[in-house]
């Protein structure tokens, strides 16, 4: 199968399983585990299964002090700051807020190639940005009034976890050119479980596990290894094939997915006001990602 064909079918199913988690994750939490809790669970279980899979797959191992300061900077921002954020926000916010919320992470991800690898902001590139961002403001400011289905410090919350993720992208790019997939994740989650733990330690212990469900057991489960394992892999594999904005620019699909699932299964409501919105974000990203940008030699 041709590389760049396996890279956006990683990337896709990658978007499903995202697409899928904004209403999952909100069967769990709060009603049977805190966000904080839920994460713990979540990293703490991924950092056993990556170090335990890469020591039998491979013994590789990351030199020096620069990549070494630069895996812990994308296990601040790839996993503790953006998985805090996240369910933190999507606990206080509506699943289709956040999913729309997070496709402002290829402008993040511009914003910092532009200041970190110096890359040329055009004027199209500012236009998008602005727009990208108003939409996303516009978004925040609606959810004021939802007390339903809203609240804006879940909202900032989501804008901080897109802010970490593309971040991230940026960061970790340069180690997929000299490492393997499975040692660098592997290492980020070994950073954000020891970070992660202090916060969600006393709402992991709270819950009577003994009570739950059949059907919360498969959410949980779900949420550790598809959204967590399976889908930072598959990211991180395609970092090496493809750069950081086209990573990004498949978070346009997740809007759409997780709004066919929470609509679907009764969890959110699609408004106009919500539809206008949207199309000032996706409108404003497209500006961002149609503009030229260097890009690496394809590979086969």
């Amino acid at each position: 199968m041709n590389r760049q064909v396996q890279v956006h079918g990683a990337l896709f199913l990658v978007a499903l399983i995202y697409g899928s988690n904004y209403s999952i994750a909100k069967e769990v939490m709060p009603a049977y585990v805190g966000p904080f809790g839920l994460i713990v669970i979540r990293v703490v279980s991924a950092a056993l299964f990556f170090g335990v899979f890469s020591r039998m797959v491979t013994k590789e191992k990351i030199v020096g002090k620069a990549d070494n300061l630069r895996v812990i900077l994308c296990g601040i921002t790839g996993v503790a700051v953006n998985q805090l954020c996240f369910f933190a926000g999507l606990n206080l916010t509506a699943p289709i807020n956040a999913a729309l919320l997070m496709v402002i992470v290829p402008v993040v991800v511009l914003l910092f190639s532009a200041i970190l690898l110096k890359e040329r902001v055009g004027k199209r590139k500012v236009a998008g940005i602005f727009i990208a961002c108003s939409g996303a403001l516009l978004l925040i400011y609606n959810s004021r009034s939802e007390a339903t289905t809203g609240n804006i410090w879940g909202d900032l919350l989501i804008i901080m976890n897109a802010t970490s993720f593309g971040l991230y992208l940026v960061l970790v790019k340069p180690l997929m050119q000299k490492y393997k997939a499975i040692t660098i994740v592997s290492r980020i989650f070994t950073v954000g479980a020891v970070l992660v733990v202090p916060f969600g330690f006393n709402q992991l212990l709270t819950p009577d596990y003994g009570s739950f469900p059949v059907s919360i057991w498969l959410a949980i489960i779900f949420m550790i290894f598809a959204v967590t394992i399976i889908a930072y892999l598959l990211n991180t594999w395609a970092l090496r094939y493809a750069n950081p904005s086209l990573v990004g620019a498949y978070i346009y699909l997740q809007p759409v997915m997780a709004i066919l699932i929470a609509v679907g299964i009764g969890k959110d409501v699609f408004t106009l006001e919500k539809a206008l919105y949207a199309l000032l974000i996706f409108a404003g990203v497209y500006l961002v990602s149609r503009t030229k940008q260097p890009l690496p030699a394809k590979q086969a």
